[in-house]
Formats: C-alpha cells, structure tokens, sequence
C-alpha cells in the first residue's frame, strides 16, 4: 500500500491510500474555499449522562448534488473536487462540515442551566471514499480493493486514536436514501470521538459485569453460541463468522465476528484482514440480494476505546443494519423506540438469516 499525505486548500489534511502499481497522484488544491467552521460545541446531558453535539453549521452542507456536481469524484480540467487528482484508489480526507474538530472552540451560546455543562467539540470527522468510481457500491468492490479499505481503517484508527482528548474512533458507513444519505459516490466516514459512545459504554459495562460474574467475555460467549447453533449464522470462513443476532432490533442486522478477539482494527492479521475482504463482501451482496435492490443500511465498527478502562472488556465487530423491513416499507422509530428506547421489530432473527442464506451471490 502507498500513502500519500498532502493539504487542501483550507489547510484540512488529505491521504491518497492506493495499491503499489497506482500512478503518481495530484496533490495540489487550486480552489479558493472558506474557512472550516469551528464553532461545533458539546453539551451533557444531565439525565441521561450522555453528551449532545452540537453542529449547527452542518445545516448548509452539500445536499443532493447532481452526478455532474459529486465533490467525491476526482477532479478534472474543468471542475475541482475534494479530490485534486484525476484518479484515485482510496482517499481520506477531513470532512468541510465537520461535527467535530480538533481546532473547535465552540459558541458560547445562551447561558445554561447549572446542571449542563458545555465544552468545544474537539475531535475529528474524516470522510473515506472507497473508490473514485461514482456508480460503484462496497459490495461491488473486488477482493483486494476492500482489503485496502481495510488497511485504510487500520491506518487512521491508530493515527486518530493518538490524538490528543480522543476517547473513541468510530468507522462507518451510511449507505442508501432512506438511511439519510445526502451525497451518492460510495463512501464512509470515521469520528474520533472525545468521549466513549452511549451505545460503547452500555455495552462494556455489561461486558465488564457479566466478567465479574463468570469470569468470561461476554462477546466471546456471544459468538460461540451463535456458532454452535448454526441457526441464524449467514456466512462463515476461516477467521470470521456473520450472524443475525437473536435479539436483533432491526428489521435486517448482521453481526461480523472475528473469531480471535481483537480490540480493534489495526490488530487483525493480514490473513484475518484478506479474510473478512471476502466474507464481508459475500455478506453485503447477499443484503442487497434479500429485496433485489440495493438495500440501505449502517455499518458500524465497534472498537475498543482508547484509554478508557472498559477496554480490557472490547471484541472488535461490525454491526450491518437496516431498516428496509420489506421491498416497499421502512420500519420507523415511533413512540417505543423513540420515547423509552424498546425496540419491537417485525421480523424474526431466524427468518431473515434463512432468507439471506438463500440468496444466490
């Protein structure tokens, strides 16, 4: 893999990921832009103990914009992208209308409440473009360009993880419409956040119990019963085995395991990296194979956190959900999911795993 580091031209860093054969690529950035907002702010939420980011001026960022006008594609003699070469395999760069910045310094806004407690959005928002082919999709991906996607979320894990007041990083990718995606070019995203997630610190805490009680990882158990039934497991190989959780939420969700546990991505082998390119891959078509359409979904890598105590308890996997719960119907967060947190879904977990087996990829 070449990395290639350069500046756009707002100061905002950018790296070119490619393959060995790739040409040289353009670095330089002949745009005249406006400064990157710093003005994102967090507040605590008292009741729930969780921080709120406040990004308000995210509201005027790129919405739906033409093929023509994509500022994800590469860049040509007549139109300069975010991209300044004509070409690329994979590139990150920092988002324009970042919810987090490492330079924040926040809005002083209207005097608070004494129980809310407010401080600048300092992190980092990174956009990962995963090809520089506008019509492509990750599952049209071939093996070995995943597999540099992969090395590209290893790379930046463990570059944005060193970053001074980051607690978490979070790769993902929101695909399709319906999720609320607003730019079409196939592309994720990774936050390096100065906090451990809700969702992280839920889950680690119980892991962190179920430890004290058993003397166990409670992911690890997790896999080996889904493992052992065979019921609802999607797809298997040598490192890494795909599952639609018993409990699942979400009208589709799969689960990818490695089977050694890891904290995060920069520990995966390269054969567990060559491996997951592959399952991952089978996964993702078998997805948009359920409904023959592309299917919208969230993939969401759960990490271990930095520093964070409840590291010891973490096992890296990815989360794919979506809330396409027929060809022609959305579920919907309405009054229990929203107002007390309960999920009802209306689908079982068994079922969706038959069906995603049966698709021919």
């Amino acid at each position: 893999m070449k990395r290639i580091t350069a500046q756009l031209a707002d100061g905002r860093e950018i790296i070119y990921f490619d393959h060995d054969n790739a040409p040289a690529r353009e670095l330089h950035d002949p745009r005249r832009l406006d400064p990157v907002s710093t003005a994102s702010q967090m507040r605590h939420d008292p009741v729930l103990d969780e921080w709120v980011i406040l990004a308000a001026h995210r509201q005027s960022r790129t919405y739906h914009p033409p093929t023509t006008d994509c500022p994800l594609c590469p860049s040509t003699a007549e139109r300069h992208t975010e991209i300044p070469s004509p070409d690329y395999d994979v590139v990150v760069f920092e988002n324009r209308f970042p919810s987090l910045s490492m330079n924040a310094i926040g809005d002083a806004g209207p005097d608070l409440p004494p129980l809310v407690s407010q401080r600048p959005g300092v992190g980092r928002c990174e956009v990962v473009c995963f090809t520089s082919d506008h019509d492509a999709a990750f599952a049209t991906l071939k093996p070995e360009h995943a597999r540099l996607v992969v090395d590209t979320w290893a790379d930046r894990t463990a570059a944005l993880a060193a970053l001074p007041g980051v607690e978490q990083v979070f790769p993902f990718e929101n695909r399709g419409e319906a999720i609320g995606v607003t730019l079409a070019h196939p592309h994720g995203q990774i936050y390096a956040y100065p906090f451990v997630t809700p969702k992280s610190r839920q889950m680690l805490g119980n892991a962190a119990a179920y430890d004290a009680r058993t003397g166990r990882n409670l992911f690890t158990d997790v896999l080996a019963g889904e493992r052992d039934s065979g019921t609802r497991v999607v797809a298997t190989s040598s490192h890494w085995t795909a599952f639609v959780p018993a409990a699942a939420r979400w009208p589709v969700e799969v689960h990818v395991y490695p089977h050694r546990r890891v904290p995060d991505i920069p520990s995966l082998t390269d054969a567990e990296r060559d491996d997951f390119a592959v399952l991952y891959l089978d996964v993702l078509r078998r997805l948009d194979g359920l409904y023959a359409q592309p299917l919208p979904y969230v993939a969401a890598w759960h990490q271990a956190p930095v520093s964070d105590p409840l590291r010891e308890h973490a096992y890296l996997h990815l989360q794919v959900s979506s809330i396409q719960r027929a060809a022609d119907k959305l579920k919907y967060l309405a009054g229990s999911e929203t107002g007390m947190g309960a999920f009802i879904t209306d689908v079982l977990p068994e079922d969706v795993a038959d069906r995603l087996r049966a698709v021919v990829v």
